[in-house]
């Protein structure tokens, strides 16, 4: 089974629906198991004075209205758990990209302690607190917990609190694992 065709698959259907995929599995034990993690966008809108757009008398729409505040979290509703669901399944079949025996597919939201995978995880969710394990010892630590900073080319930035506050950069490929914090 190729999971790389399977991800495309996926992320054809999510982007139909206005969904992105946070991450595919493929587990095989006594059943087969392919879970599909899908994630709505954050919600973007535009900073005022940047739109285009304008009334009758020629003011500025963006200048009269300020636009409501973005959401960065939007939530996944069981609806588009059971549209991605029914439509790549029906994929999966007519393209065969799962041979053999029988198997069973959960399509789901990544959690409040999602995993991070890509850089862009990392930039979307700065000023959240992650734990990052690492493969093999950045500085003198495999394990950190704090506040993402942000990106820098090829490493993530996560600023560490304890005496003194400072931010480690951590390659994105010495990452073995990194998780969101749920904080109340």
């Amino acid at each position: 089974m190729d999971l790389e065709k399977v991800r495309q698959a996926a992320e054809r259907v999510a982007r139909s629906e206005g969904l992105e995929i946070a991450d595919v599995e493929w587990k095989v034990g006594k059943q087969r198991f392919l879970r599909v993690y899908i994630d709505r966008l954050p919600e973007r809108t535009a900073a005022p004075g940047t739109s285009d757009a304008t009334d009758s008398n020629g003011t500025n729409a963006s200048d009269v209205q300020e636009a409501p505040p973005s959401n960065p979290y939007p939530k996944i509703t069981h609806g588009d758990c059971e549209r991605v669901s029914q439509q790549l399944s029906v994929i999966l079949d007519v393209e065969d990209l799962i041979p053999g025996p029988s198997y069973t597919l959960e399509v789901s939201s990544p959690g409040m302690d999602r995993a991070l995978k890509k850089a862009a995880d990392f930039e979307r969710f700065r000023g959240r607190k992650a734990k990052i394990v690492t493969t093999e010892p950045v500085g003198d630590a495999k394990f950190f917990e704090g506040r993402l900073a942000g990106v820098a080319p090829g490493k993530v930035r996560i600023e560490l609190q304890g005496k003194q506050a400072k931010v480690v950069e951590i390659p994105l490929d010495a990452i073995r694992k990194a998780n969101l914090v749920v904080e109340f």
